[in-house]
């Protein structure tokens, strides 16, 4: 699994995958109910767009998104 771990990466993993689907910006945008301009400023990282937005956004990709612990806490 590829770590995204800023809004630019996860914005350029998302722009990645739509362009591999053949979809438009305004065809993610009209299929999870944003305007297009959200999905551009999705893609290109702003740090300011909402968790669920960029979370349906992927679903809708076929997208992974996930946690997962980096290690455990030394005592």
């Amino acid at each position: 699994m590829e770590q995204t771990n800023s809004p630019a990466a996860l914005g350029v993993a998302i722009q990645a995958r739509r362009s591999a689907l053949k979809l438009t910006q305004d065809d993610l945008a009209l299929s999870i109910g944003v305007n297009r301009k959200v999905i551009g400023q999705l893609e290109g990282g702003k740090e300011t767009v909402r968790l669920d937005i960029a979370l349906k956004a992927a679903r809708a990709l076929g997208l992974n998104v996930g946690v997962e612990a980096r290690g455990e806490a030394r005592a």
